[in-house]
C-alpha cells in the first residue's frame, strides 16, 4: 500500500506545473521574443529555404535514431558539427544586414506594433494588364527590363539594394522606370504584391553553363534569381525586344502579350491557393482549440 501511494505521489510530481516565479517568467519571454525575431527574420530573407532544408535533415535524423540507422547516423552527424560554420559563412551578407536593422531600428516599438508592414497588397487582374502592356511596349522599342516578383521567399535584402519606389504598379512607371538614360533604368524592379517597392535592384547572376552564349547579363540575372528563390522573373532583351521568363532555374522566351498575361494569371492563382491554405490552417486551428474548449 506504501509503494502504491509513493507512486501516486511521484506521478502527480510530474505531472503538476512546476514553480515558476517572477525571474522565470521573464526568462520565458526574452527567450520567446529572441525566437520570434529569428524567426521573422529567416522568413523575410532567402535564409528561409535553407531553414527548411535544415528541418527536413532533422526529421530525417529523427527517423534515423529511431530505426537505429547507424551509418546515416554517423554521416548526418559529422554534417551537422560542421554545418552551423558553412551556413555562417554562406550567409555572412544576410547576418551582417540583419545586425545592422537590429540597430537601427526601435526594438520596444517593433516588438508591440500591431501594423505588419510586410502585408502584401492583392496581385489583381489590373496589375497584370499594366504589366504584360509596359512589357510588350518596351518590346517594341527594344527597351531592356527586368522584373521580380516576391511570392513566399522574402527578398528584402535584394530591396535594400536598390532605390525605394513603394508605388503602385502602372505600365506608364515601369516604362519610365526603364526608360535609356533615366536614373532608375540600369537593374531590376522588384514588385511585392500590387506595389513596386524597389528599384535598381541588384540580382545574383547564374553560373550555368547550360545558359545560351546569346543570353547576356539581365537574363542571367533573371535564372540567378530564380535559382535562389521561389520568385520568378520578366526579362525584356534590349537587342531583340523579346519577352522571358525565368521560374526555377528555368527560362521561358519568346512570350507575347496573351501567353505572358496566362503567365501571370497562374501566378495570381498560384499566390491565392498559398493565402486560402495558410488561412484554412488558421481557421482549423482555431476552430480545434475552440472545441477543446
Amino acid at each position: 500500500m506504501h509503494n502504491i501511494l509513493a507512486n501516486i505521489q511521484e506521478y502527480i510530481n510530474l505531472i503538476s506545473p512546476p514553480h515558476a516565479g517572477v525571474n522565470d517568467i521573464v526568462d520565458i519571454l526574452i527567450v520567446s521574443v529572441i525566437i520570434y525575431e529569428v524567426i521573422r527574420w529567416i522568413r523575410n530573407t532567402r535564409a528561409w529555404m535553407l531553414f527548411k532544408g535544415l528541418m527536413v535533415l532533422v526529421g530525417f535524423t529523427i527517423v534515423a535514431t529511431v530505426l537505429q540507422l547507424h551509418t546515416i547516423m554517423w554521416i548526418l552527424e559529422r554534417f551537422f558539427s560542421i554545418g552551423i560554420t558553412a551556413a555562417i559563412i554562406i550567409f555572412q551578407p544576410e547576418l551582417r544586414h540583419a545586425l545592422e536593422s537590429l540597430g537601427r531600428r526601435n526594438v520596444i516599438t517593433n516588438i508591440f506594433s500591431l501594423d505588419d508592414s510586410k502585408e502584401k497588397e492583392e496581385f489583381d487582374d489590373k496589375c497584370i494588364q499594366a504589366i504584360a502592356r509596359a512589357c510588350v511596349e518596351m518590346g517594341k522599342v527594344k527597351t531592356g527590363a527586368l522584373i521580380v516578383f516576391e511570392r513566399e521567399v522574402g527578398l528584402s535584402e535584394i530591396e535594400r539594394t536598390g532605390i525605394p519606389v513603394d508605388a503602385k504598379i502602372t505600365s506608364q512607371l515601369l516604362i519610365n522606370i526603364f526608360e535609356h538614360n533615366t536614373p532608375l533604368h540600369d537593374g531590376a524592379v522588384l514588385i511585392r504584391g500590387s506595389r513596386i517597392v524597389s528599384a535598381t535592384c541588384y540580382l545574383p547572376l547564374s553560373d550555368s553553363l547550360e545558359i545560351g552564349k546569346e543570353l547576356g547579363t539581365r537574363h542571367r540575372a533573371a535564372i540567378g534569381m530564380s535559382e535562389v528563390s521561389d520568385s520568378i522573373s520578366i526579362a525584356v532583351s534590349e537587342e531583340t525586344g523579346s519577352i522571358s521568363i525565368a521560374e526555377r532555374g528555368r527560362l521561358y522566351r519568346d512570350l507575347n502579350a496573351d501567353s505572358l498575361k496566362r503567365y501571370l494569371q497562374v501566378l495570381k492563382t498560384d499566390d491565392s491557393e498559398v493565402k486560402k491554405v495558410k488561412k484554412l490552417k488558421f481557421w482549423k486551428g482555431r476552430d480545434k482549440h475552440e472545441r477543446k474548449d
